[in-house]
């Protein structure tokens, strides 16, 4: 059968499409848990309760963070679909109002995160000596939360404009900057783990400030206003919301899995800081596709073009499992030469490596998962995922609970732990997101 020289040239195009935003959103993705790995390494040297401190302190910090993705997500998929439907102005406009919302939004979160640190902490499971460790941080990293939403909402609205690369320049100045402020007030002024928090707050702080700046800049160009409007920032709140509820399913996931380590014991809980730092940058890393789909699905169909979306699902669903196969090879390989750079305990090496192995193998599931997840989210998906976000979150619980009923302490009780949430997890997610893929419910056009 004869080639078709223009199929070729479409799908070379579309290569060079999806690269052409994964490859940047890929180093801005592995660059914020790059933050968490730097911490973990240099509060790890400070001792083991130090260190399982910081696993209880950045799970809650992450979990706030985390509930408010959708001010990216959600401007992202709805920049891009005014970008495809030739209004540059109202896409700007939005992403605007998005960054006021999360700028509003950090500074309450700031306040809630200083003053409920003992009480999250606790619920988390933590011992009184790890529990002060953990509140320290919390609390010296909380001033930090507006920057690291606006940040959020920021590389949301430029991600819709098509442009990766400059959330990738500032959030590769920010980790540098971060493991260097971090290292000299944890060592050099020896504020030991609050030097940690604080250094991570001046540097979120700073890299909104250079984000709101570009986003700014563009703004005014596009004939923008830069001022907050009430309609606006309900748009964006609306469109977040049901984002906000499939998040949440996913860090009440997360948290679960905290507090089943927890009750394993302190090697468990610190050999799993460690593992959910990598788990945190392979999943970032395959997040990227996730975010070349989330911007082109929204550019399509913003544009009516029903194939084009299409073949962007077709095309990052094989790169997503593909690249999770990679991955996985690569994590199992290094688990027993990565351990050493974040503890000396042999107990928590140990546990360390053997759970990375189980991360290994079902890598390939996550990375079907996240790019149909980023490719329902630029479709404008949220209710559909919220539903099923809860279901899957349902499906997870008895086994996670039942890890730490019947597992024991230590190793083998975490390698069991990351075989519940890596495979029981992420399966029940995979079989929820290729189920409405393979239908057209989602397919809705327009602005």
């Amino acid at each position: 059968m004869a080639s078709n020289p223009r199929r070729g040239r479409d799908d070379h195009a579309l290569n060079a499409r999806i690269l052409a935003l994964a490859i940047p959103a890929l180093g801005a993705l592995v660059a914020e848990p790059l933050f968490v790995l730097a911490d973990s390494a240099i509060v790890g040297h400070l001792g083991t309760a130090q260190l399982a401190g910081l696993a209880i302190a950045s799970t809650v910090l992450i979990t706030l963070v985390g509930l408010c993705v959708f001010l990216a997500y959600a401007t992202t998929a709805a920049v891009a679909r005014r970008i495809g439907a030739g209004d540059p102005g109202g896409a700007l406009a939005f992403g605007v109002d998005g960054m006021w919302l999360a700028a509003g939004l950090g500074a309450v979160l700031a306040v809630v995160a200083w003053l409920g640190a003992p009480w999250a902490v606790t619920m988390l499971g933590a011992t009184p000596k790890v529990a002060t460790h953990a509140v320290t941080y919390l609390r010296w990293s909380a001033p930090g939360l507006p920057g690291m939403l606006v940040v959020l909402g920021a590389t949301g609205a430029l991600r819709g404009l098509q442009d990766t690369r400059t959330p990738l320049r500032v959030a590769a100045g920010g980790a540098v900057v971060n493991a260097v402020l971090n290292l000299a007030l944890v060592y050099g002024v020896g504020l030991g783990i609050a030097g940690s928090g604080l250094g991570t707050a001046i540097t979120q702080l700073g890299m909104a400030a250079v984000l709101t700046n570009v986003v700014a800049r563009g703004a005014r160009a596009a004939g923008a206003s830069l001022l907050p409007a009430a309609g606006g920032i309900w748009a964006n709140a609306r469109a977040g919301a049901p984002l906000l509820v499939r998040t949440l399913s996913l860090r009440l996931a997360i948290l679960l899995t905290v507090f089943v380590a927890a009750g394993l014991g302190a090697v468990a809980l610190a050999a799993h800081q460690v593992v959910s730092s990598v788990w945190g940058l392979t999943a970032f890393a395959l997040d990227a596709l996730a975010i070349a789909a989330q911007a082109l699905v929204g550019v399509s169909l913003g544009a009516a073009d029903v194939a084009q979306t299409r073949a962007v699902l077709r095309r990052v669903v094989t790169w997503g499992t593909v690249a999770g196969a990679v991955l996985g090879i690569v994590v199992a390989a290094s688990g027993r030469w990565l351990a050493p750079l974040f503890t000396g305990d042999p107990d928590v090496r140990a546990a360390v490596a053997g759970s990375l192995v189980v991360v290994a193998v079902f890598l390939p599931v996550a990375g079907w998962v996240f790019v149909l997840d980023g490719v329902l989210i630029g479709a404008g998906d949220g209710r559909y995922l919220a539903a099923t976000g809860m279901l899957t979150l349902v499906a997870y619980a008895p086994f996670a609970l039942a890890v730490r009923a019947w597992a024991p302490d230590g190793a083998t009780g975490l390698a069991w732990l990351w075989a519940a949430f890596a495979g029981v997890f992420m399966l029940a997610r995979a079989l929820t997101t290729g189920l409405r893929a393979r239908g057209t419910t989602w397919l809705v056009t327009g602005t």
